[in-house]
Formats: C-alpha cells, structure tokens, sequence
C-alpha cells in the first residue's frame, strides 16, 4: 500500500484510541500530520498568550526540512504504536 494511502487510514484510526495520548505524543501526531500534509511551517509563530498555538506551531516547525513522505511514514508508525498500547 502505498504511503498516502497508509497515511489517511492511520488518520482515521488514531480517532479509535483507547485513551487520550499525553501532551507531548499529540504534538508529536499534529507536527507530523502538518508535514506530512503541508510541508514546512508556514505563517507566524504566534504570541506569547496564545500558548496552545506556540507548542503546536513550534512542535511543526521542528519537522523543518523533512519530507513529507517520510512525516507521513513515522506518523503511521507513531499510530501503529499507540493502537499497539
């Protein structure tokens, strides 16, 4: 299977966790979602009140440079281990 084709129906299974992943594992799945999905972080980091956005765009920004392609892979990966427990 191809990885666009993994990298949607992981989306799809992520939403059939058991439990909440912590912060940090769900930074981790938005960064490489947006790479994966996106590419490079683009816009402005936003401002020092908007704390949320900061970690998610920080969190993006640090997949800089890698392929979408392999984002897409180690996000499926990463679901494939939370499902795993």
């Amino acid at each position: 299977m191809e990885i666009e084709a993994r990298f949607k129906e992981a989306q799809e299974r992520v939403q059939t966790l058991a439990s909440r992943p912590d912060n940090s594992t769900l930074l981790e799945l938005y960064a490489l979602y947006k790479q994966g999905s996106q590419g490079d972080v683009q816009g402005k980091r936003p401002g020092m009140l908007d704390m949320k956005g900061r970690a998610k765009f920080d969190a993006w920004a640090s997949k800089k440079g890698t392929s979408p392609q392999e984002a897409m892979r180690k996000y499926v990966e990463l679901v494939e281990r939370l499902l795993a427990g």
